[in-house]
């Protein structure tokens, strides 16, 4: 896949584990039945559960195995325990303002974890990267397809 490590929050690691038993442990199981009832009905060429199940049993297994790669890379790391709360590590809420005094706060999460909807950026996105390391009070470029925006780090937390 990539060198990278696939840092997540304890959360992600729990989300993508309850989904890969979900698919694995539920619908799997009802969908090869399903297969197994439908190609027991004779042609199957014609026969759309069959077709549908197994098209769906494809799906299921490429999602299954991406999720145990994903988890089998994954470094969990807890930002509860991040010792040196002043700068932005994996974790941090951060607040910033860009160059119209416009507030955002921002958590970094793991790239699996993120939901820019809700403020949860991917650790390795444009916007996490030009902010690692930073403190209060720093500058940072960054280029997005909008545009190059500059934001000041106006506060650091973590949860």
């Amino acid at each position: 896949m990539n060198d990278r490590p696939n840092y997540i929050t304890p959360a992600g690691y729990a989300t993508l584990k309850a989904e890969y038993d979900q698919l694995f442990g539920q619908e799997r199981p009802k969908l090869v039945d399903t297969i197994s009832w439908a190609a027991g009905n004779g042609d199957r060429s014609e026969n759309g559960d069959y077709i549908y199940g197994r098209k769906r049993l494809r799906e299921i297994d490429r999602r299954l195995g991406f999720l145990a790669r994903r988890m089998k890379a994954a470094k969990v790391v807890d930002p509860t325990r991040q010792e040196d709360r002043s700068g932005v590590f994996f974790g941090a809420c951060v607040t910033i303002a860009d160059e119209d005094d416009n507030q955002r706060i921002l958590t970094l999460v793991g790239d699996d974890e993120a939901d820019a909807g809700k403020g949860l950026v991917g650790w390795n996105a444009p916007l996490a990267r030009a902010l690692r390391g930073a403190r209060v009070g720093d500058l940072r470029r960054v280029t997005l397809p909008a545009g190059e925006r500059e934001y000041e780090v106006i506060a650091i937390t973590y949860p």
